[in-house]
């Protein structure tokens, strides 16, 4: 086994003071008046959320000054404001923390972030509305037309009949489950209704499964980089997570195995089809392979593949549990997951869970208590879409190919020196940045009115601080200006002088 895939073998402590506080600052910048009164105010605001706890250490001024892209002076002068107001406390040998006195002004139960989590700043953004910034911390474009045309018929000829129900369906609309069940039976898994689970999405499904699968001590395998909101709700469920390099054709089943074979994993978590960020394609021979281990290790493999509508015109294999049979006489536990989000409509919220009905019937209890089932209007939508869902991935095809090539080229022209392999598929380039530190150069962006996501926000073993996730599923005069500002910003990234890579802690 190579060094590089020792180097993964870390452990689940990406977390420290630094990264802690960037996402309870989030877009701290954004306003007027000094910058050190607005980073000031930031901190205050972490404090009264509960998400800055008495106690808790601050970095060291110089240290955050340089992930801020911010002068030393702002950080020492945002600090002697906020021990002026008894927040936080200063001792020699010891560093700055918030003072213990300091109390958030909240009910008891926390700010809603997961400790040690890394997707905050992407439901802040959720949460908080675009303001007056481009945001790309969401990779989702507008609705395809084909919504309204749904609503419409279902409007004309769905909706009374089913008024006349008491419209409580945990396990989802039976015809629903009959069409997803076609489009997975059409692309390779074949499936029958009662082996899906309709849900609110994919996230609603992975945090079902974590419900189900996991318990405090737990272990899952996760792709790195990968996607932080997967990671927090792992997290969340008391799990730690051990990190599985990827290459250009997806996760690596030699480091799989190596990780299988060396301590106890409860769960696999892959992102098949058009990975989150990288949009690489896992082949066929890998799938495969994958379901080898998962028979011989006996680990239950949770494929989702909520991008796979995300469509470039690649060929795709079928789904991973597609290949089952590579287990032979050996039981395993393999979950599919889609979702009509990224494909048709984020508004749309229908996704889906394929696995056996005996896992199906254990996951709708779930299900049933957190919310007694998907809203029936939005699932009667999806029925009349997902019979036509191969058709209508293929049809945005031309669309998605003129985005990416539409940013490719503003990239190539105006940041030469950034680096991107083209995806296979999914709605993001993964870009390198040239001898750059990317929450740096981040944080830099955010002053020039642009948020982007870092590779530290989605790569738990520190590989990728030097990668930016970039969505492009824009229109082009959004693309322009965006990249206009970014380059803005990496002219003023510039001239802070070469990059210090920052100490990570090894376990």
């Amino acid at each position: 086994m190579t060094a590089e895939v020792d180097r993964y073998q870390t452990g689940d402590d990406r977390s420290n003071d630094e990264s802690r506080l960037i996402h309870v600052l989030s877009d701290w910048s954004v306003g007027d008046g000094p910058l050190y009164q607005q980073l000031a105010a930031a901190v205050r605001r972490g404090i009264d959320e509960g998400a800055l706890p008495g106690g808790s250490t601050l970095p060291a001024e110089r240290r955050l000054a340089g992930v801020l892209a911010v002068s030393r002076a702002t950080v020492v002068s945002a600090y002697d404001q906020l021990r002026g107001e008894g927040l936080v406390e200063s001792r020699r040998g010891s560093g700055t923390r918030i003072a213990r006195t300091a109390r958030a002004n909240r009910r008891p139960g926390g700010d809603g972030r997961v400790p040690g989590g890394q997707s905050a700043q992407l439901f802040q953004r959720l949460i908080d509305g675009p303001g007056g910034i481009l945001s790309l911390a969401s990779a989702a474009g507008a609705a395809d037309s084909i919504v309204p045309v749904a609503l419409d018929e279902v409007m004309r000829h769905d909706l009374t009949e089913a008024m006349a129900e008491p419209g409580y369906q945990p396990h989802g609309l039976p015809r629903l489950r009959e069409a997803i069940a076609g489009h997975l039976t059409r692309i390779g898994l074949a499936s029958t209704p009662n082996e899906i689970l309709v849900t609110s999405g994919a996230h609603q499904a992975i945090d079902l499964i974590s419900e189900l699968y996991l318990r405090p001590g737990s272990r899952v395998a996760v792709e790195a980089p990968g996607w932080p909101a997967c990671y927090d709700v792992f997290r969340a469920a008391g799990a730690t997570l051990v990190p599985i390099p990827i290459d250009q054709d997806g996760a690596r089943p030699e480091a799989l195995a190596k990780v299988l074979a060396t301590q106890p994993i409860d769960l696999v978590y892959l992102m098949p089809t058009f990975h989150n960020p990288t949009g690489r394609l896992l082949s066929a021979a890998r799938r495969r392979r994958i379901v080898e281990l998962a028979a011989e290790y006996d680990v239950v493999v949770v494929a989702d593949d909520a991008l796979s509508g995300v469509s470039l015109g690649h060929d795709v294999p079928p789904p991973l549990p597609a290949f089952a049979a590579a287990a032979g006489d050996r039981p395993v536990t393999l979950i599919q997951l889609g979702s009509l989000s990224k494909s048709v409509w984020g508004g749309l919220r229908v996704g889906w869970t394929r696995a056996t009905s005996d896992v199906i019937s254990r996951l709708a209890r779930r299900k049933a208590l957190a919310d007694l089932g998907s809203p029936i209007i939005d699932q009667l939508v999806a029925a009349r879409i997902v019979p036509d869902l191969e058709a209508l991935i293929e049809r945005r095809v031309p669309e998605r190919q003129a985005q990416l090539a539409t940013i490719e080229a503003l990239l190539a022209e105006h940041l030469p020196s950034w680096r991107w392999q083209t995806p296979h598929g999914g709605p993001s380039l993964w870009v390198e940045l040239a001898g750059a530190d990317a929450g740096t150069f981040a944080q830099i962006a955010l002053r020039h009115g642009v948020e982007a996501i870092p590779g530290s926000s989605m790569d738990l073993t520190g590989a990728h601080d030097s990668y930016l996730r970039l969505p492009y599923c824009f229109p082009d005069e959004f693309l322009v200006e965006v990249v206009r500002r970014f380059v803005a910003a990496w002219t003023e990234l510039n001239r802070h002088g070469p990059w210090e890579p920052r100490l990570r802690p090894v376990v």
